[in-house]
C-alpha cells in the first residue's frame, strides 16, 4: 500500500484498511492522471487492482484543428497508454458527449452497474463542489461526474430496490466502504498520499495526453511544483511530493443503515 499521511481530519487509516480494488470515475481522458496518477501507481505497485471509467469521450478537448476528425480515437489511445504507465489496463467508457455530461438517471444507473460489478473498496471520482480558488478544476463535466457518482454511491449502489433490473441481471446491491474525491476545494482535503517515488510515472502519464498540452514543459513544471507544495503541506521531508484527496467514509464502523 502507498504511504498515506494521516491527519486529524482523515477518516482513512491505511494501516488498518485492506484495499484490493479501486474504481476511478472521471469526466475526461487525462483527468485521472492529473488528479491521482501518483497514488494509482503506488496502489498498483502494491498489487491493488485499479479500474478506470471515463465518462465522456473528450471530444471537445484539444487545441489543434487538424485533430478534430479523430479526436475521440486519439484521446482513447492516449488514455490507454497513460494508464499502462501506472499499471492500469481495465478501462471503461460511458461515451457521453464532452461538455454535456449530466447526473441523469441514465448516467447514474451505468455508474451503479459498474460499481456493483467490480465491487471496489474505494471509488475515486471528481469533486461535486466548485473550487473557487482554481476554477479550472471545476469544469462542468467534472462537477457532473462527481455528482453522478456521489448519487450512485449513496443510496443506489447499496439499495436493492434502486434500479431493480440490475439486481435481476445479477448485479446485487453492494455497500461501498470509501469514496475519495480529486479536484476538491482545498478546505475539504483531509487526506494525503506520499507519491515521492511515483512522480516521474505521473508526469509521464500526463505527457502522453499530448493533444491537450500546448506547452508541455510548463505543464510539467507546474505539476511537479504542485506535488512538492502538497508534500510540504502534508509535513513530509523536504523534497517529498504528495497528492491530496477529500476522503469520505460511506460504510464504516460508525455507519447506521438508513442514516
Amino acid at each position: 500500500m502507498p504511504l498515506d499521511v494521516q491527519s486529524a481530519t482523515s477518516p482513512f487509516d491505511a494501516s488498518k484498511e485492506r484495499v484490493e480494488r479501486v474504481l476511478c470515475f472521471t469526466a475526461h481522458p487525462d483527468d485521472i492522471d492529473f488528479g491521482a496518477a501518483g497514488t494509482i501507481a503506488a496502489w498498483t505497485a502494491a498489487g491493488v487492482e485499479v479500474s478506470y471509467c471515463i465518462m465522456t469521450d473528450g471530444d471537445a478537448g484539444g487545441f489543434d484543428p487538424v485533430d478534430r476528425e479523430r479526436i475521440i480515437e486519439l484521446r482513447e489511445e492516449e488514455q490507454k497508454r497513460a494508464a499502462a504507465l501506472v499499471g492500469v489496463h481495465d478501462i471503461h467508457y460511458l461515451h457521453e458527449r464532452d461538455g454535456y455530461l449530466e447526473p441523469s438517471h441514465g448516467v447514474i444507473k451505468q455508474v451503479v452497474a459498474l460499481i456493483r460489478k467490480i465491487r471496489p473498496d474505494i471509488v475515486l471520482t471528481m469533486h461535486p463542489e466548485r473550487n473557487w480558488d482554481r476554477i479550472q478544476k471545476s469544469h462542468p463535466d467534472h462537477l457532473a461526474a462527481g455528482e453522478a457518482v456521489t448519487r450512485a454511491v449513496y443510496p443506489a449502489v447499496e439499495n436493492p430496490f434502486a434500479y431493480p433490473e440490475l439486481a435481476d441481471a445479477g448485479l446485487e446491491a453492494y455497500k461501498l466502504p470509501w469514496l475519495w474525491f480529486i479536484s476538491s476545494p482545498e478546505a475539504l482535503e483531509n487526506h494525503a498520499v506520499d507519491v515521492t517515488g511515483h512522480v516521474d510515472a505521473k508526469v509521464e502519464a500526463i505527457r502522453v495526453h499530448a493533444s491537450q498540452h500546448p506547452d508541455v514543459e510548463r505543464m510539467e513544471r507546474v505539476v511537479r511544483d504542485m506535488l512538492g507544495a502538497n508534500g510540504q503541506r502534508a509535513g513530509l521531508p523536504a523534497g517529498s511530493s504528495a497528492e491530496y484527496f477529500h476522503v469520505v467514509a460511506v460504510n464504516g464502523s460508525a455507519t447506521i443503515a438508513g442514516f
